[in-house]
């Protein structure tokens, strides 16, 4: 078994302060698997197993618990005097008025609380707002490819074999249960994620009512990636094709996609002016396993792919990500996290005109540049701007 270290050191590291500890993500990214991992961690830590109540609200033998009422008698219950109380909560979003409950929880008893949720609204709108200031989010994404290599690494393993190792990671992705799958069994299995995502997590929350156009725009956000989006154009499309679909429609149905956290989106920025401009974005998929399987096909616009490998990759160290425009010129990322901003450009190779590092060229601030590209490049700098190979940036620390 794999520990993921970075989520669980940063678990540990709010662990014994007041702070609810929410862990977020796609569907069958991991976060269950790191409940239980923290689980495991409070029990070799000392914790007695009756100061620690588990439970996951996705199985039936807990189907009573979704009523608030009925879950917060059964923790009265579990009270254990002059001790202090870990509560484990899997997919809390299941149950009835959770947040007035773990509002009530936190006040009453002497307690340390985790929660894990697969709906971005659970921490928004009125509800939600007993808990500002009062929690820290973790973000689970699936595997990255640093820890894809280490789940597929064997004690012979060689280095040289990585590039192979890349593509076999675009085309399936990190969906833990995908990665130590084989064969077909890895397509069934994404299949199977898919259809949570789409029906669970999208359709049936969002009271969807024509699923066929709701696949229809996740298809074209997937294969769209990286390429500013119009939901008027989209609904325009569909209406050509005699799908009704409005505009109003297409955009609830995206911010229910990014609700989900199937796709996440990234807000053009114009460097110049120091200001964020309304019209257009751009929206990249949670992984490119799951990319192919909405798609029907296999690897595609390769520079696509690229782009959102590196921007998953960025959210994952957590930096916040827009699209940079100078004038008439883009730049793909600016990456941005506490003080440090990093200006990337992604390319599947260096173009003959430089247009890459020319672009970046063209910002004057002495903030970070850096090309990202999946050619082996004999040139590790142009002008002074970093030149890296996708694969050792991805498996740096």
């Amino acid at each position: 078994m794999i520990k993921r270290d970075t989520y669980l050191n940063a678990l540990k590291k709010h662990s014994g302060t007041e702070f609810i500890k929410i862990i977020t993500g796609v569907r069958r990214s991991g976060k269950s698997f790191l409940l239980q991992l923290y689980h495991q961690y409070l029990r070799t830590s000392g914790i007695e197993d009756e100061q620690i109540v588990y439970l996951n609200f996705e199985e039936y033998e807990n189907a009573d618990f979704l009523d608030d009422k009925v879950l917060y008698e059964f923790l009265k219950g579990k009270r254990v005097e002059q001790k202090r109380q870990y509560f484990l909560f899997d997919e809390i979003q299941d149950v009835s008025n959770w947040q007035r409950l773990i509002t009530g929880i936190r006040v009453t008893f002497d307690c340390e609380i985790v929660i894990t949720g697969s709906n971005a609204k659970m921490l928004s709108g009125e509800p939600a707002s007993s808990l500002s200031g009062r929690y820290v989010e973790i973000r689970v994404f699936p595997l990255s490819f640093r820890e894809y290599v280490e789940w597929k690494k064997e004690p012979a393993f060689d280095y040289r074999n990585l590039p192979k190792l890349f593509s076999s990671y675009l085309e399936y992705g990190g969906f833990p249960a995908v990665v130590l799958a084989s064969g077909e069994t890895k397509e069934a299995i994404l299949e199977g994620i898919k259809d949570t995502v789409l029906l669970n997590d999208i359709a049936s929350r969002g009271q969807v009512r024509d699923v066929s156009v709701l696949i229809r725009i996740i298809r074209y956000l997937a294969d769209n990636v990286g390429q500013l989006i119009s939901c008027t154009k989209i609904s325009a499309t569909l209406t050509s094709a005699n799908i009704k679909a409005s505009t109003p429609t297409v955009i609830k149905y995206i911010e229910l996609m990014e609700d989900a956290f199937l796709f996440y989106s990234a807000n053009r920025y114009d460097i110049r002016g120091r200001e964020y401009l309304r019209q257009q974005g751009k929206y990249y998929i949670v992984d490119s396993g799951l990319r192919h399987i909405i798609l029907k096909r296999k690897q595609n616009n390769r520079g696509a792919e690229l782009e959102n490998i590196v921007f998953v990759e960025l959210l994952r160290r957590g930096y916040s990500v827009d699209i940079g425009k100078l004038n008439s010129k883009e730049i793909d990322f600016i990456a941005r996290k506490m003080d440090e901003v990093l200006y990337i450009q992604v390319a599947l190779e260096l173009p003959s005109d430089m247009r890459e590092t020319n672009n970046l060229l063209l910002v004057k601030d002495n903030y970070k540049k850096l090309v990202i590209t999946q050619k082996l490049e004999d040139r590790t700098e142009v002008d002074g701007i970093p030149i890296i190979n996708v694969i050792d940036w991805l498996m740096e620390e």
